[in-house]
């Protein structure tokens, strides 16, 4: 599956460009759930609006060439595409008790439409994914509520209320939305009584208090001496899923782009060290209404009225509406989501030898599937 994560982790690194210049403080999202949802595009579209979507998993140099056969050849690249997301999905859906992953995709679309049922599914084969069919002519709000439920449903209930009232009309005809929830326990947890509180520097003159959890112990980590930064990989239970946090020496840090991030985290190229690693306890929860972003990114025909998706849809006009990504992590001692009560003040006495990752300052964290090596998750930790 290395063309599906070489694919989607370039397209996260570009969509994190985009949303941290359009946002101050925290960012988190998933590439790979954001990147099955196009994928669900892509299957129903044709022509100029699937050429585009389809650059999303292909380089040019992939997608170009003089032969007569450079279409057949795209088809081809582009079943395997929807082929690797079938397999990944159902890898993920079989990982062990230990976790909670839920990456849940879903179209809505209103019930007049008449949307084929080859597309139907293929949806279903590849992405795990239906097409919902509601009532946005005659009943938008009620299409709203139905909405709202399932993604409560999909999100633990930490997600309510997603689409506030009057988000849909009669002239609503596709809404697609991908979320993502995930809960994880540590393969060796953080013992909460060396917990205790320390400030967390947003920038050199401005910091909030944080509960700072400790720990020594072996970790993969890699020095980055260009970029005056340090990485440690710290796994999840049964080594199947990893959170790897790029902290910079200095506290504004973050500004330099670390391209290289994903091939620096390779294991030939990081190394099992002792690590004095305090990290603080923290919960992300974000939302994104993708479409002007992807505009940006150059993904246009889908979101306008002459895109094509004659392959989903026998009627013309059919265009993406709406497409929201929604993802959560929450991120305590034990690797679950927080609970009440926190540790008195103890620390952890340094060992001698030991490399020091102190994330009292800005950061960023990715977690990632071992066995394919994508990454799920992305994200900047910047604000308490």
């Amino acid at each position: 599956m290395d063309s599906l994560r070489t694919a989607t982790t370039q397209f996260g690194f570009d969509l994190f460009k985009e949303l941290q210049t359009s946002k101050d403080g925290n960012v988190f999202f998933s590439p790979l759930g954001i990147s099955t949802a196009i994928g669900m595009l892509l299957l129903g579209s044709q022509g100029a609006t699937a050429s585009e979507l389809q650059k999303i998993f292909h380089s040019e140099q992939e997608t170009e060439s003089s032969s007569i056969k450079a279409h057949e050849k795209e088809v081809e690249k582009t079943e395997e595409i929807h082929h690797q997301f079938q397999k990944f999905l159902t890898k993920i859906s079989q990982l062990p008790n230990d976790y909670e992953l839920n990456i849940a995709n879903r179209l809505f679309g209103e019930k007049t439409y008449l949307f084929l049922q080859k597309y139907l599914d293929y949806v279903e084969k590849y992405y795990h994914a239906s097409l919902e069919p509601v009532d946005f002519l005659n009943a938008a709000d009620e299409s709203r509520k139905k909405i709202n439920s399932w993604v409560e449903s999909q999100t633990n209930e930490k997600i309510k209320d997603l689409f506030p009232v009057g988000s849909f009309n009669g002239s609503t005809k596709l809404v697609l939305i991908n979320t993502v929830y995930f809960k994880g326990q540590w393969d060796r947890e953080f013992q909460k009584e060396n917990t205790r509180e320390e400030e967390f520097w947003l920038n050199k003159s401005t910091s909030k208090p944080v509960q700072m959890m400790a720990q020594c112990h072996s970790f993969d980590f890699k020095l980055l001496e260009d970029l005056q930064a340090k990485i440690v990989g710290i796994p999840y239970s049964n080594n199947d899923l990893s959170m790897f946090v790029l902290l910079p020496n200095d506290i504004d840090g973050l500004d330099k782009s670390p391209e290289k991030l994903i091939e620096w985290t390779r294991p030939e190229h990081m190394e099992e060290r002792k690590v004095d690693l305090r990290l603080p306890r923290f919960q992300v929860e974000e939302s994104y209404d993708l479409e002007p972003v992807l505009k940006v990114m150059g993904l246009r025909q889908a979101f306008e009225p002459g895109a094509d998706f004659s392959g989903l849809c026998a009627r013309s006009g059919l265009h993406a509406q709406t497409f929201l990504h929604r993802a959560f992590l929450a991120v305590t001692e034990d690797g679950a989501q927080a609970t009440a009560g926190t540790g008195i003040g103890h620390t952890v006495s340094s060992a001698a030898g030991c490399e020091r990752v102190h994330c009292h300052h800005p950061f960023l964290f990715f977690i990632r599937h071992r066995a394919s090596s994508n990454v799920l998750f992305f994200g900047r930790f910047s604000s308490p």
